[in-house]
């Protein structure tokens, strides 16, 4: 559809009228196409704060107000507003960024924000710290180097995820223009953005080909994975397309629809769910797959109840069948059947690899994705000095980890000497390398616990515990979220955590090794000292009751545990 093209309006359906639409709705309506009143809050010198409605406008802008909540009390007793600060997501398709653009967000960073770079799990950075009168500048700092932050959050297609695939470097680049293109496709097209944050004046009236004035229900994710690697998490998207690779060609991708982690511990009707395959496309037939597929959603979801808006909940209530006849109509086309592929893990292989160009690429750990020097490994002038030298790019992982890519073989052994002298060549633990968590506290605004300071102190723990049944040597993927909105797809971990309160984890039990089922809580609300206790308890049985080979998970299930989750509406039961 061309961008002169006004798409009809679906936007509603007639079982939600206007009187009932959530609030949301009501505000993206009178927004201007995102406006709002954010230019004027942005120079509002009584507060670092800005109006809530333009707080909920700005997460379009890939913004997020936030305060450093180990500070509320404090301020509170001086009688002062809270510590505001923002969070500020790019959007980076794909996850590669070159050393230029890694020089100018090291840069901006120490500039701008906490001196820190965040990795996200789906392949972005996250800037944290940044106060209001330093936005505009970073975001135009961002614009410098061809980046930017429009749709990164928001009810719009968030950023696009593609598998690293070191290995096929052909594969990986198809993939990755594929990501570029799609994102570039289904991208807002407000002038709000850059009117607000680069001073252009809109050439012409606003309007949004795709999207509508009130955009979609809520947010929706796609992303490409390329077997054996599971690596993005394929069933977890909205939209997932799963690589074909035949003699060392992309074919096509199989399709994967309706996944999405989300879920409310007071809405009982909220649940994890993950993608169904419904069949292969060409890669020429990816753009009108992804475009027909997101304004179904637009067209179909819930804009009243919006814990029930994610795509998941209307395709359970439309069912499959319904979607993929409306698919056809759209797309003028049908979907192939399926193809046979087989996904073997959906966690990163660290170190050196070479790919099919004879280039070579390092895979290194960064712990829960957080960039920064301290007083032994000084990462961030590690890989600013690599930076300084590298002639090709770095690749985001989603698990939280960076790969150097595109090295020479004669410059290896530069990049090994620069990591040696900033103290970054200690080898992360089995049960490190298979962790992923979220920020949580002390700057997400929805943190009930902690997730990224304390993940770690947990594993160790954990990791005695393995040590004493004899399973050191096994592969088990934990996932913990501060909140049960679960950011770091902690439902579809062997081990998984959402906080419930300080100190205090929902614990879920029995994902599949490489993301393709679902977990089951197995405790609720509880603190440390349960956990553990329980954890000892079935690892010794896995040490001792497991068959060879036998995933963690897998075991969990065939010995009675937990029961399996077939579908995410048993989720709950």
């Amino acid at each position: 559809m061309s961008e002169r093209e006004q798409p009809p309006d679906r936007s509603r359906d007639l079982t939600q009228p206007v009187e009932k639409l959530h609030d949301n709705e009501r505000l993206k309506a009178a927004s201007n196409y995102l406006r709002g009143t954010i230019a004027q809050g942005l120079v509002d010198p009584l507060t670092w704060a800005i109006d809530e409605n333009d707080n909920k406008l700005m997460k379009f802008f890939g913004i997020y107000m936030q305060d450093d909540r180990d500070l509320r009390d404090e301020r509170r007793r001086q009688k002062l507003e809270p510590a505001y600060q923002f969070m500020v997501r790019l959007r980076l398709p794909g996850g590669v960024v070159t050393p230029r653009q890694w020089l100018k967000l090291d840069a901006l960073a120490a500039s701008h924000g906490n001196g820190t770079l965040r990795l996200t799990d789906r392949q972005t950075f996250q800037f944290h710290g940044v106060v209001k009168p330093k936005l505009k500048s970073l975001i135009q700092g961002f614009r410098e180097v061809g980046l930017d932050t429009i749709a990164a959050c928001g009810d719009d297609n968030r950023g696009i995820m593609a598998a690293p695939s070191p290995h096929h470097s052909r594969v990986h680049a198809q993939i990755h223009e594929l990501a570029g293109q799609v994102s570039a496709h289904l991208r807002p097209r407000t002038s709000a953005y850059a009117e607000i944050w680069y001073d252009e004046k809109p050439a012409a009236p606003d309007h949004e080909p795709l999207y509508g004035p009130t955009y979609l229900p809520r947010k929706f994710k796609i992303g490409f994975a390329v077997p054996p690697a599971n690596d993005i998490d394929v069933y977890a998207q909205d939209l997932g397309f799963i690589a074909i690779v035949e003699d060392g060609q992309l074919r096509g991708f199989n399709v994967t629809v309706g996944g999405g982690m989300g879920r409310t511990d007071n809405a009982p009707h909220t649940y994890p769910r993950l993608g169904d395959v419904i069949g292969f496309v060409t890669p020429d037939q990816v753009i009108p797959v992804a475009e027909h597929t997101m304004t179904i959603q637009r067209d179909y979801g819930d804009r009243v109840d919006r814990h029930h808006a994610r795509f998941k909940y209307t395709l359970d209530d439309r069912g499959l069948e319904w979607f993929v006849a409306e698919l056809r109509s759209r797309a003028g086309f049908a979907l192939q059947p399926a193809r046979p592929c087989r996904f073997e893990r959906n966690t990163d292989q660290f170190g050196w690899a070479e790919s099919d160009d004879g280039l070579w690429h390092f895979t290194l750990f960064v712990l829960n994705g957080r960039i920064r020097d301290d007083d032994r490994v000084r990462l961030m002038s590690a890989l600013r000095s690599i930076a300084a030298v590298h002639a090709g790019e770095f690749r985001l992982t989603p698990n939280q980890n960076l790969v150097i890519s595109r090295v020479a073989a004669a410059d290896r052994s530069r990049i090994d000497s620069l990591l040696a002298a900033h103290g970054v060549m200690q080898e992360p633990s089995l049960l490190q390398r298979n962790a992923v968590s979220c920020v949580a506290l002390p700057t997400c605004a929805l943190a009930m616990a902690e997730s990224e300071r304390y993940l770690p102190d947990l594993i160790g723990r954990i990791e005695a515990l393995m040590r004493t049944s004899g399973i050191a040597d096994q592969p088990i993927t934990i996932r913990m979220s501060g909140c049960p909105n679960g950011c770091s797809r902690p439902y579809i971990a062997e081990i998984g955590f959402t906080g419930r309160a300080p100190g205090k984890y929902n614990m879920y039990l029995g994902g599949g090794a490489h993301g393709q089922r679902l977990n089951r809580m197995h405790l609720e609300n509880v603190g440390e000292e349960r956990i553990l206790a329980t954890l000892d308890e079935v690892f010794r049985r896995y040490a001792g009751e497991r068959h060879a080979g036998e995933p963690f998970g897998d075991f969990l299930i065939r010995a009675g545990i937990v029961r399996e989750v077939k579908a995410g509406r048993e989720f709950n039961d």
